[in-house]
């Protein structure tokens, strides 16, 4: 059996995450430390995040110690990690999917139609804040930062009428209580990779990789690589107006994108079946690009959608 050391952010949900890996392994047998990492994303809370803009800003620092070799593995939000791994990585592992949809969470209203016109909702994300938009451009949509815990309370003290979150994240935290609707992905359509756990290592590490093969769900798997793919597709980061929602039936995929301006006033959904998960993502991205996604990117971007930086 081996020592391994796991490296995890630092708030509530991330160490809720590690620590559950710890436990999975500690049942093989493996003696575990938890090595807590600050990383970009933690340091800068008073902006949204994607006014910040920089590539692995919830992974870098955490890499930095999987390459000095201080931690073994890290365990990550998979939506958190850009598409392409810088040189020296993988993903040994990508875990049981939990719920990959959204929750609607307020004290007050039951469901997303139920809030009356003006009221105040708050969001991490542009994905959201686009869709929002579309759906309810009457609403008043202001951004939310901090963890889970954080934002619960700033509802509870009153500061929102409502407040979207991934509902994965609440319900590993036991607050599923809180949640009063969970939206549909034709209502909301999720990140690409949300509600998964990815398990990074060293590349041609594979001690540490036989170790983590129990832990990787072929399902999970399958659906999460089709969303990337697709995001690669894109050219977007997490914090772009790109959602996809890969489900599995047998052997067949089915992948269900959209892509939003910002405003909420333009659209562009796409679907499609298939049974390779990197075809399928790629082709359904490439028939968003031809019905004018790529116009809404670059808005974002500001340069097109060929090389961005990933936040």
């Amino acid at each position: 059996m081996a020592h391994l050391r796991i490296g995890s952010r630092g708030s509530q949900l991330a160490l809720w995450q590690a620590n559950h890996v710890a436990a999975l392994l500690k049942e093989r047998g493996h003696s575990i430390a938890i090595e807590v990492i600050k990383t970009t994303g933690d340091k800068i809370t008073e902006v949204s995040l994607a006014q910040v803009g920089t590539k692995g800003m919830f992974t870098k620092e955490i890499e930095e110690a999987l390459a000095e070799g201080r931690v073994d593995l890290a365990v990550h939000s998979l939506k958190d990690l850009p598409t392409d791994l810088p040189p020296g990585f993988e993903l040994a592992a990508i875990m049981k999917r939990e719920d990959a949809r959204d929750a609607f969470i307020s004290k007050k209203y039951k469901s997303l139609t139920d809030l009356p016109q003006r009221s105040h909702i708050g969001t991490s994300s542009l994905r959201r804040e686009a869709q929002l938009r579309a759906l309810r451009p009457d609403l008043r949509v202001s951004p939310l930062r901090g963890n889970v815990d954080t934002r619960l309370r700033k509802l509870e003290a009153g500061e929102y009428d409502a407040i979207i979150l991934a509902a994965a994240g609440v319900k590993r935290l036991g607050r599923e209580d809180a949640i009063r609707e969970i939206l549909q992905p034709e209502i909301m359509c999720p990140a690409a990779g949300q509600g998964a756990l990815g398990i990074e290592i060293r590349n041609g590490d594979r001690a540490v990789a036989r170790h983590l093969e129990f832990l990787d769900d072929p399902a999970a798997r399958a659906t999460t690589e089709c969303e990337r793919a697709l995001l690669q597709k894109l050219g977007g980061g997490c914090q772009v107006p790109i959602g996809a929602h890969a489900t599995c039936s047998g052997r067949e995929l089915h992948l269900v994108a959209r892509v939003a301006r910002q405003d909420g006033s333009l659209v562009i959904s796409e679907e499609g079946r298939g049974k390779n998960p990197l075809q399928l993502g790629a082709a359904v991205g490439e028939k968003l690009l031809q019905r004018g996604a790529e116009e809404i990117l670059r808005e974002i971007y500001g340069t097109g959608t060929t090389v961005p930086e990933q936040p």
